[in-house]
């Protein structure tokens, strides 16, 4: 056997053999500074302060003058690090090694929303005020005063405007800012809204645009006639796009865009982007040094081909890689790092589900929808449950190390219930079998397959994107296994255009998406898997009783009673300002949807690569990965470093 072969087959065994319990973070080895409000300088008694050496003979105020007044002091993981070095890293889709700033940010266990930006935060004992108060002396990278003004200029110049925002964002609708000082402000609903505190956390650098560089690019500050020609000169149709275009980093101006970010763009083509360190970021570590500690990051973009990342990734080329990895890859990863050139570590999806499979109730063909929905009835449903085999799937595709589970909320969780992950999960295709007989679809032309009641063939097209888990692979078992108890599933991978198309058109008869937004941050907000609110492209089970609901019952289709109360109690854990009552609402969403089956789930929580160079220091052996969480957020990639002396040696004794 070649020495590839042996060392993949030994990768293969040593992570079939890891345990596969359930990981929630109050399990991990972390620092318990990052489950709490960050302490600052004078809590901590520092009282001085160093800076890279990459910022001296800058012509800069002195890093006293640049920091805050009283500066946020994060704990690294492992231990205090040390200035240098260019990071390199490859970009698809986002930016997760330096992570956004928010006013408030998400401890490291996904239950609590902590300061950040903000010195504090309260809501209202109604549920109807949220209040801000912000840190002294933070700065844009810049230079300029972060204040209440880049809060209220998101709000009025961007939500509210009519250009921009033609409809009004849903995050904010009713809402009223009022800026009350320079460093404190509240958004006020109409109605109870006590959990609009964790949209700030996990969508926080949506909330504030730098008022002193932006008001540039909008008409309510700029004669039109400048903007226009601005607008032309610099190759775009419309303001609100040159707008949106600068606040992503966009295009090559990126590098004029002030961030509040650990990094700042320095240079920006299509392919390619550098940052360097913000010379204004507003944390330090316990010994007074201002981060981060890496002081510029090399970053390739990537805009389609995610098997370039997993490459570099394995052979020691980047510092850096985890979005578009997959469990499938670890093996290959490990290689590297038996040669010494990486280290892997495995985190854990957040995923309660990799692959959540959807059927559209609300679908035009009456026969099909009758099948799916039949009145409340949900034999299909669990009969395709029951005829899926997670135990031979884990092993297939996660090597025995995912959970399987139905969609409900994430172990880490308040609202967990085990009965509620493993409810109708037990591989029994005869009792799918049977089910199906009740439901009159029996194979009349001997094909193996069966056919409406009415003797018309069923076949169910199922269209998806393959993006992020492994959806392929898993939809081909799941085609299998359906067609044992005889269902015809017919696959069909789609384009992201044509999946947003095509979902939010009804078109779908099934798809698919990965299963998060099941933590505490995001599930009470956002409980896109247990009652329609909201139609997305990544969602097609009820678009048409998601509109009905949204717009008050003046577009859509007025759903059945038992979805109405879904929607109630939906609307019952947004705004209950109670634990006692946010609690009872989550349970009637997580009880129906064990009973009900509204998706049907699979494999989660499954093993993640997070790949780094061996140079890099103090990066999280395990952790969380996932949406919620906002991937690395909690971890405090600015605390990251290089020790060179450590990756020479890891070189010098690794195998072949």
């Amino acid at each position: 056997m070649s020495t590839i072969c042996r060392h993949r087959v030994a990768s293969i065994a040593a992570l079939a053999g890891m345990s596969i319990a359930a990981q929630t973070p109050d399990q991990l080895d972390l620092p318990p500074e990052w489950f709490e409000a960050p302490k600052t300088a004078s809590q901590l008694g520092i009282g001085s302060f160093a800076q890279s050496p990459y910022l001296d003979d800058r012509d800069l105020p002195g890093v006293e003058q640049r920091l805050p007044d009283d500066p946020v002091v994060i704990h690294p993981y492992k231990s205090i690090g040390k200035y240098g070095g260019t990071a390199r890293i490859t970009i698809w889709d986002n930016w997760q090694f330096f992570n956004t700033e928010h006013a408030v940010t998400i401890s490291a266990d996904m239950r609590n929303v902590l300061p950040n930006l903000a010195e504090s935060f309260e809501v209202s004992e109604d549920g109807r005020v949220t209040t801000i108060w912000l840190r002294a002396g933070i700065k844009w990278s810049d230079g300029e005063p972060l204040t209440a003004d880049d809060f209220m200029f998101r709000f009025n110049h961007v939500w509210l405007d009519p250009e921009m925002s033609p409809i009004v964002y849903r995050l904010v609708q009713g809402c009223e800012f009022v800026k009350v000082d320079e460093l404190t402000f509240k958004y006020v609903f109409p109605e109870p809204n006590p959990l609009f505190i964790n949209y700030f956390a996990q969508l926080g650098s949506a909330f504030a645009d730098p008022e002193h560089f932006f008001k540039d690019y909008h008409p309510a500050f700029r004669d039109k006639a400048e903007l226009d020609a601005l607008v032309e000169a610099e190759g775009f149709v419309t303001w609100m796009s040159l707008y949106g275009s600068l606040r992503d980093w966009g295009n090559e101006d990126a590098v004029k865009v002030p961030t509040l970010r650990a990094y700042r763009v320095t240079q920006r083509t299509p392919t390619k982007m550098r940052l360097e360190r913000n010379p204004y970021y507003f944390k330090i570590d316990p010994a007074g040094q201002q981060l981060p500690y890496i002081d510029a990051i090399d970053a390739i973009i990537l805009l389609e081909n995610s098997q370039m990342i997993t490459f570099q990734a394995a052979t020691g080329q980047l510092d850096f890689a985890a979005f578009t990895l997959k469990t499938q890859d670890i093996p290959l990863l490990k290689l590297g790092e038996v040669k010494g050139v990486n280290r892997v570590n495995i985190w854990r999806r957040l995923h309660i589900s990799d692959v959540a499979l959807q059927a559209n109730y609300n679908h035009d063909d009456p026969k099909y929808r009758n099948l799916v929905w039949g009145q409340g009835e949900r034999r299909f449903m669990r009969a395709l449950s029951h005829a899926i085999d997670r135990d031979q799937m884990n092993k297939a595709i996660y090597f025995g190390r995912g959970i399987p589970s139905q969609v409900t909320a994430h172990p880490s969780s308040r609202w967990y219930r085990d009965e509620w992950a493993n409810a109708h999960i037990r591989y029994d295709p005869d009792y799918a079998r049977a089910l199906l007989d009740e439901l009159g679809l029996r194979d009349v032309d001997g094909d193996g397959l069966r056919e409406y009641p009415d003797g018309a063939q069923l076949t169910i097209t199922f269209e998806y994107l393959d993006f992020e888990t492994p959806k392929t692979i898993t939809m081909e078992l799941v085609r299998d296994y359906w067609r044992e108890v005889g269902v015809d599933v017919r696959l069909k991978s789609v384009e992201r255009s044509l999946q947003s198309e095509r979902a939010q058109a009804n078109k779908m008869q099934m798809t698919l998406w990965h299963a998060d937004k099941v933590t505490d941050i995001l599930f009470p907000v956002v409980p896109d898997w247990f009652y329609p609110h909201r139609a997305g492209w990544e969602l097609s089970m009820w678009n048409h009783w998601a509109r009905y609901y949204q717009t008050d019952g003046e577009l859509g289709e007025e759903p059945p009673p038992v979805i109405r109360e879904l929607q109630y109690w939906g609307d019952e854990l947004r705004r209950a300002t109670t634990e006692e009552r946010r609690t009872e609402a989550a349970t009637k969403l997580l009880q129906a949807q064990a009973d009900n089956l509204w998706t049907i789930g699979t494999v989660g929580q499954a093993p993640h690569p997070v790949v780094t160079s061996t140079r890099l220091k103090n990066v999280p052996p395990t952790g969380i990965w996932g949406w919620d969480n906002r991937w690395t957020l909690a971890y405090h990639p600015s605390t990251w470093y290089f020790d060179e002396d450590s990756a020479s040696a890891s070189m010098a004794g690794g195998g072949d």
